[in-house]
């Protein structure tokens, strides 16, 4: 960890200067938080929902933060724990698998005001939908992201060899589906 961010982390832990720091993170992570978020979940109203929830969860929790992995990749997987349970629960409520929430996730893609895409981008939504939940969640961070695999090994606690070979599994998966849809 560097000094910086060791000072950094400092700050947040001290009460009295904890609520500066933390506008200072919310501040610096948020977009590349929502987007991390939104890219599992996405829907807008949802991500900052869960957003909000993750950035409470960060203020809680981060006495308890040891500094094992960069303050990053804590972040990421507390804002990945927390879209999954979201997902999970939506799934609960309404009685059908996670499979069938994602298909109905990316069904209401079309009528989202805030989705821009073109078909292809669509299409390619659907592409990500049908791998497999965790090399979605590689692709995603690699390919949208361009998160490096060593950030994406702290963040899913995964070697960087698995994840190499999750996201070109990945990547040959979509274009075979692109190419036959």
């Amino acid at each position: 960890m560097e000094p910086s961010e060791r000072e950094f982390i400092e700050r947040l832990k001290d009460k009295a200067t904890a609520q500066e720091a933390f506008s200072e993170l919310v501040s610096h992570y948020k977009e590349r938080l929502y987007w991390h978020i939104r890219n599992i979940v996405k829907n807008h109203d949802d991500t900052d929902d869960i957003l909000q929830n993750t950035f409470i969860k960060i203020f809680k929790n981060i006495g308890n933060f040891k500094g094992e992995s960069q303050l990053f990749s804590w972040m990421y997987r507390i804002a990945t724990n927390e879209a999954i349970t979201f997902l999970n629960k939506q799934a609960r409520k309404n009685h059908i698998s996670s499979q069938e929430l994602q298909d109905q996730i990316i069904g209401n893609l079309e009528s989202d005001v805030y989705f821009e895409g073109t078909e292809i981008q669509l299409k390619l939504q659907n592409a990500i939908n049908s791998l497999p939940a965790k090399q979605q969640q590689v692709f995603n961070m690699k390919y949208f992201q361009d998160l490096k695999y060593r950030e994406i090994s702290e963040i899913l606690e995964t070697s960087e060899g698995a994840l190499k070979a999750s996201y070109h599994i990945a990547v040959r998966k979509i274009e075979e589906y692109l190419k036959t849809h």
